[in-house]
């Protein structure tokens, strides 16, 4: 079941979440990234980098450095927290044209989607939509 994103990474934590039966474990590791994710500094967090079509606040600031995006963010809801995590940490690294060819049928392989209600599902996907936006706005 390995499925290619462009990014050891996400690949990595895709397979993790994938092989786990249990839903419970797999919400068990999004709370365990969210944990792990640096805040974001209030004054950082500004209208230009909120993600839109979330119900918790998401912010995700993507910076180009030596040629690749580095990623930080925050959530004020845990789970939404642990979903960008996952996505900063899969996506960190990569080449703007890496980011912007992430294709989000890894999301599926993920099993996330049977435990996420349908508005962060869509959450889910609007971040990575975002993170993508800002990628390609370095290429431009």
């Amino acid at each position: 079941m390995a499925t290619q994103t462009g990014s050891e990474a996400l690949d990595k934590m895709v397979e993790r979440l994938g092989s786990t039966a249990d839903p419970k474990r797999r919400y068990e590791y999004v709370l365990w990234l969210a944990k792990k994710l640096k805040p974001l500094p209030t004054e950082e967090q500004t209208d230009d980098i909120r993600v839109r079509g979330c119900v918790s606040q998401v912010f995700v600031r993507g910076e180009l450095e030596n040629g690749v995006m580095h990623w930080r963010g925050d959530s004020d809801a845990l789970i939404t927290k642990g979903l960008l995590a996952l996505l900063i940490q899969g996506l960190d690294g990569l080449t703007p044209e890496q980011v912007q060819a992430v294709d989000p049928a890894f999301i599926e392989a993920t099993g996330l989607q049977a435990s996420l209600t349908p508005s962060r599902a869509n959450g889910f996907l609007n971040i990575l939509r975002m993170m993508q936006a800002q990628a390609r706005a370095q290429t431009s």
